[in-house]
């Protein structure tokens, strides 16, 4: 090898970490978003929570339900004011009981960025308790299946967002206890 084709290989490498890196973060900003309480400083009503997930959608990005539970749950959602309204249908109105505790853990990540370094794809699981007003409470897993892509000004986002789920399963009234009814870990 010459000092160019050195230098070249340990670019493309580098690239593909700084990609994956973006990614990463781009796919813990979204789930951390979409906690309850939603844990970003300042955000004080649902609306402001979807404007900060729009942010990290390109405006042909798909976001999609799939298999037998959720095709009838989530169904498909092309574009990204289709995806807001999908948002808005679940954060857009007062749901009774209300969603009072949910937060986001990923696990088993792959991230696979494509030759070009403009596009990649990732794959996690997840799981996540849920906690109703009325005491109910159940845990769910999906596998996600996301894509992604470097816009021209350098910054990934999300181009598909595809889940399956693989159980939800009721857990008792009493699993948890001393939960925030806000969130204050990122006030200055």
């Amino acid at each position: 090898m010459t000092h160019e084709t050195d230098i070249a290989a340990l670019t493309r490498r580098i690239e593909i970490l700084e990609a994956e890196a973006d990614i990463r973060r781009i796919q813990a900003r979204y789930m951390f978003l979409c906690d309850t309480p939603v844990p970003e400083y300042g955000v004080t009503d649902d609306k402001e929570r979807i404007d900060l997930i729009m942010q990290l959608y390109t405006e042909d990005a798909v976001w999609e339900g799939v298999g037998e539970y959720y095709d009838n749950q989530f169904g498909k959602a092309d574009g990204a004011e289709a995806i807001r309204k999908h948002f808005e249908g679940f954060w857009g109105q007062k749901q009774d009981p209300a969603l009072i505790l949910n937060c986001h853990y990923l696990t088993s990540e792959q991230i696979h960025v494509h030759e070009g370094g403009k596009t990649a794809d990732g794959q996690w699981v997840h799981m996540q308790p849920w906690l109703f007003s009325d005491g109910k409470a159940l845990l769910r897993s999906s596998r996600l299946n996301n894509a992604f892509r470097k816009e021209p000004d350098g910054v990934w986002k999300i181009t598909r967002t595809r889940t399956e789920n693989v159980f939800v399963a009721p857990l008792p009234a009493t699993w948890a206890s001393d939960y925030p009814s806000k969130s204050v870990l990122l006030k200055p």
